[in-house]
């Protein structure tokens, strides 16, 4: 992330209607995102997640991948993506994710990558399946929504042999 980024990194985090696929209920402010974007140091091993910008043709920011939750002893992350409203159905999710994957195995050494995506969003889990994830495990009332509890599907990766 570049501090120019701040913009779209704060219209993507306060976008309410995407709150209910990840952990944020809450909004960030300017100054919030600021010292983050300054204080993060690209370092997965030190920040334990490593949040990269989806950028097309160098001119425009479509969405963010994310690797979160590492964990240097089992060798896994898990997995994030948020592609902007205006960039979707382009295949712009699919090519982010395996830039990513092959970053995550040659590069940083990750064996495996995995996903908590809702029972509900089947788009999110069409896309992780096209590129490979199996469904391992249903996570009962594993998400809460502004409806209640909601059963997510555990998706898995291995992406080092």
């Amino acid at each position: 992330m570049e501090p120019e980024d701040l913009e779209e990194l704060y219209a993507i985090e306060n976008d309410r209607s995407i709150w209910n696929v990840g952990s944020t209920n809450v909004p960030y402010s300017r100054y919030v995102l600021h010292e983050y974007i300054a204080n993060a140091t690209n370092d997965i091993y030190a920040d334990k997640q490593l949040r990269l910008i989806i950028d097309v043709n160098g001119e425009h920011v479509a969405g963010i991948v994310d690797l979160f939750n590492y964990n240097p002893r089992h060798s896994r992350a898990e997995v994030g993506v948020v592609v902007k409203v205006s960039f979707r159905n382009r295949g712009i999710a699919t090519k982010a994710l395996e830039e990513l994957h092959r970053y995550a195995a040659d590069v940083l050494g990750i064996f495996q990558l995995y996903a908590v995506v809702a029972q509900s969003n089947k788009h999110t889990q069409k896309l992780f399946g096209k590129l490979g994830y199996e469904s391992t495990a249903t996570l009962k009332q594993w998400l809460s929504s502004y409806d209640g509890y909601q059963d997510a599907i555990l998706l898995q990766k291995k992406i080092k042999k």
